[in-house]
């Protein structure tokens, strides 16, 4: 019940509809069973001598049960008319609410929710609601209504029959109720957890797929999206070899009712004064008894959705069950540029270590520092502390002596660019992608950052240039691609402070110099953070901050770094080193 009650939450002013709709799947299962009647007095008239049986009533009697066969089918039409409509519309309110709040959350969250996990929780699981709130809520009624109307008919026919057909049915019951217990339940949420491991691994394959062709690897490089189809496999495959036996015997029984009643009305015709009647009543039993089973099925089902239903809700509770950051009542303008961290301390939601420790430094307005450490030591939660990806869990980060914190998103977001490895690009034309930048930009200034972001000779050999559309229905770009065009975009935002992960990461050697070139005049006279991956990119810049396992090792320019021969140093004479590797032929040992 608490399950339908979320689910009338999301209909709006269509949950009216859904009881309109049980009550409606009520009366028609009602309806359903009156043809059974009246075939059982027609077969009445019928066992009568000619001279009592009454052709006129039996002609009436077969167009009430025509009349009501057929009402009872539109009644069923119009129930689940109502139930879809308030279906489509909890759906609909599903989706629209859970990425009301997604879009409200963290940008941090989306480095932790992978897209194909959340459209999986979302789409995939507000579709589940529908099915059950359009298809199984009216059978509900049907399922309830049907064993109370067919136990009145059983014991008001005959109390033996009745009894007699109950058995196999109630033995049913509880085969069924075993199997859709607890074991039932765990086994749904495992289910589920499949789906959405596959889904993810899946979106990461098809991803991967043009590194598996450059390196000439086979599909089952992958392994984690192979192991969750196999996990998968193994998980279905146990469960349904639990249900062999329960499941062949729940079917014979329910199916099996004809060898109990048939053997009863021999004994009771034996020991009837008008075995007449009693032949006329199996006739009826027979005919009402399999409806009493569908029902039972039914309800079977029924229990199968609502643990879907109930779990689907569940998941997108539970992904969207996270606090957007904390608004100021009373939010501050910035009134500079210059970045500080006092004391700052940061750990990922459901780690235990801390992803940085008590970090404190300032950059002054207009200078530019890099961050540089070895992997995992902290530098992206760095970086991304700045445009509140997250919230610092002690300390503070201030921009223009203003905490973060106290300064609106929007103008936040207006005063600060950053460009990530992890670049996302929308499935739109390339010049939509720069001008997300800013959408007021002149055609000039686009084509002025499209050139200061070395992207002239991307858009030059596309037949659409800067109309073409990327994506499944355009083209593909390639990582550096994707990164010089997230860079252009950047450029046209030319907010004061820009945050940059390694710009150059993907660039060729020969690329890499100019697109520092044109950084250079991008960065001009405005607060840079930027990470660096190749050291030979930090040489020129302000200051220098080597980060160790979440704190600060040392910090300088290059020179003062070099002369104390300390980890920087050490860092440097590694790269120099690496850079001048060269592939030479193999040595042969005798």
């Amino acid at each position: 019940m608490n399950t339908l009650l979320k689910l009338q939450t999301y209909m709006g002013g269509r949950k009216a509809l859904l009881p309109g709709a049980l009550v409606l799947s009520a009366i028609s299962s009602l309806m359903g069973m009156l043809p059974f009647i009246f075939i059982w007095l027609i077969a009445g008239e019928l066992f009568k001598s000619q001279a009592d049986s009454s052709p006129e009533l039996i002609n009436i009697y077969a167009w009430y049960a025509m009349g009501t066969a057929v009402g009872g089918v539109c009644l069923y039409f119009l129930a689940l008319t109502l139930s879809h409509l308030a279906a489509f519309r909890a759906e609909t309110n599903m989706r629209r609410q859970a990425m009301q709040k997604i879009v409200k959350l963290p940008l941090g969250f989306f480095d932790t929710n992978t897209s194909g996990r959340i459209r999986k929780i979302i789409d995939d699981n507000a579709s589940v609601t529908h099915t059950f709130l359009a298809h199984q809520m009216p059978d509900l009624a049907g399922s309830i209504m049907m064993p109370i109307a067919s136990l009145v008919l059983i014991f008001v026919f005959d109390f033996w029959l009745g009894l007699a057909c109950l058995f196999p049915i109630i033995t049913a019951l509880i085969i069924m109720s075993s199997m859709m217990g607890k074991r039932g339940r765990h086994f749904m949420k495992r289910y589920m957890d499949a789906l959405e491991e596959m889904n993810t691994e899946a979106v990461e394959y098809v991803r991967g797929i043009p590194v598996v062709k450059v390196f000439q690897q086979t599909v089952f490089s992958f392994k984690n999206f192979y192991n969750s189809i196999t996990r998968y496999k193994d998980m279905v495959s146990q469960f349904t070899m639990m249900w062999e036996k329960p499941m062949s015997a729940y079917t014979v029984i329910i199916h099996g009712f004809v060898y109990v009643l048939v053997p009863v009305a021999i004994l009771l015709m034996g020991n009837s004064g008008n075995p007449a009647d009693v032949l006329l009543d199996l006739i009826f039993f027979i005919l009402i008894t399999p409806v009493f089973a569908q029902s039972v099925m039914k309800n079977m089902y029924m229990n199968q959705a609502m643990g879907q239903a109930t779990e689907a809700v569940k998941r997108i509770e539970t992904l969207t069950d996270v606090d957007p950051l904390p608004a100021a009542p009373d939010p501050v303008s910035i009134k500079g540029h210059e970045i500080s961290f006092t004391e700052v301390s940061f750990t990922y939601p459901g780690s235990r270590q801390k992803a940085i420790d008590n970090i404190s430094f300032s950059i002054p307005e207009g200078k530019t520092y890099a961050l540089v450490g070895a992997s995992g030591s902290g530098k992206t939660t760095i970086a991304r502390l700045v445009p509140r990806f997250w919230d610092a869990d002690t300390g503070e980060v201030a921009i223009g002596g203003s905490n973060v914190k106290d300064i609106s998103p929007k103008e936040l977001m207006q005063h600060v660019s950053f460009v990530f490895q992890n670049t996302r690009l929308f499935k739109t034309t390339l010049l939509e992608n720069i001008r997300y930048g800013n959408p007021h930009a002149t055609d000039q200034a686009i084509e002025q950052a499209v050139d200061l972001a070395q992207c002239r000779e991307i858009i030059n050999k596309l037949p659409g240039g800067l109309n073409t559309k990327i994506g499944t229905n355009g083209t593909y770009l390639s990582g550096g691609e994707q990164q010089r065009i997230a860079l252009a975009r950047a450029i046209l935002k030319d907010a004061p402070i820009v945050v940059l992960d390694e710009a150059t990461a993907f660039s060729d050697p020969e690329n890499e110099h100019l697109i520092q070139k044109a950084l250079g005049k991008l960065t001009k006279g405005k607060t840079v953070l930027t990470i660096a991956h190749r050291l030979t990119s930090v040489v020129d810049v302000d200051s220098i901050l080597v980060i160790d396992k979440g704190q600060i090792a040392e910090q300088g320019n290059h020179h003062e770094l070099i002369n104390r021969q300390g980890v920087y140093a050490r860092m440097w004479n590694e790269y120099q080193r690496s850079i001048q590797w060269t592939i030479g032929k193999e040595v042969q040992y005798a």
